[in-house]
């Protein structure tokens, strides 16, 4: 329900953005956006390869992008029946500093960030009902700390 708050709000406060403000042009033509786009990874991505190292290194044998899972989680942990997200700030929509709604192509935007929300919880329920444990690890909290608390998360201690 508070996930719901919170994208109406959000959702308001970009129509908001929108209509009130002028849209800015692209600084880069269409063929460097594209070129900038296509080289954004949606797997093996550094934060990824951070978590994964550090569970192989901790003894975690684990599958990777397993696509029998809903939402073809990065980490499957089958021995813990757990299912490890590691969710980009920008891409999932974090409340953090490394977040900020585009200024350029806001209704493409909201609606894309927004919509990647949604699937995120439809996923992250999916799992649930079949009785996995969903862990979201993102982009910005990823250090030792966080590292040391997931093996607490996936042990259930």
């Amino acid at each position: 329900m508070l996930c719901l708050q919170y994208l109406l709000k959000l959702s308001l406060s970009i129509l908001h953005h929108t209509w009130i403000k002028r849209k800015m042009a692209d600084n880069h033509s269409k063929e460097v956006r594209s070129m900038n786009m296509s080289h954004i990874r949606s797997k093996d991505t550094k934060p990824e390869i951070i978590v994964r190292s550090f569970l192989h290194r901790k003894g975690f044998r684990f599958r990777k992008n397993d696509k029998r899972y809903p939402g073809k989680p990065d980490v499957v942990l089958p021995k813990y029946k757990t299912a490890i997200y590691i969710n980009g700030c920008f891409w999932h929509v974090h409340n953090c500093d490394n977040f900020v709604w585009p200024k350029s192509n806001t209704e493409y935007w909201t609606n894309k960030l927004i919509n990647n929300k949604k699937r995120d919880k439809k996923y992250h329920d999916q799992m649930r009902e079949k009785g996995w444990k969903v862990i979201v690890i993102w982009e910005c909290e990823i250090n030792e700390d966080r590292l040391q608390r997931l093996i607490s998360e996936i042990k259930g201690e």
